[in-house]
């Protein structure tokens, strides 16, 4: 009467599946600890974070088609949302981080001194241009 609820068919790529989500967990996670800049940073955590939970979903699906004899298909819409959603939500981070760097900068240096990052300006010309010839009286 104990029987297993998934054949070992089907059982082998779902464990595969979930072992794979975790490795990808593990190694997004160790990245964010292991780069030392915000922007390498953001990165590992972006990609573990959505493989690794797409092959848990994977997996899920597998497993809840089988056991409910109908392929089951709501897990694969999270998975859809979530790459949608993890870049996005990198993209402002970095553009969070970017603003605060300028601020930064702009308290730091200044307007007018050569860390500052803002729009281009125009630089002074050259002396010889900035005066007028000798001979033009206007």
């Amino acid at each position: 009467m104990n029987t297993p609820l998934l054949p070992w068919w089907l059982a082998v790529p779902v464990a595969l599946l979930l072992v794979l989500s975790g490795i990808v967990a593990l190694v997004g996670s160790a990245g964010l600890l292991r780069f030392k800049h915000f922007y390498s940073r953001i990165h590992a955590p972006t990609m573990g974070n959505t493989l690794g939970t797409f092959f848990m979903v994977l997996a899920v699906a597998i497993s809840a088609s089988h056991l409910m004899s109908r392929p089951i298909l709501h897990p694969l819409i999270l998975s859809v949302l979530l790459i949608i959603t993890s870049p996005v939500t990198a993209i402002f981070l970095m553009r969070a981080a970017i603003k605060r760097e300028h601020r930064q900068r702009l308290a730091e240096y200044g307007p007018d001194e050569p860390g500052y990052l803002d729009m281009p300006h125009k630089a002074p010309l050259p002396k010889d241009l900035a005066q007028p010839p000798a001979g033009d009286k206007t």
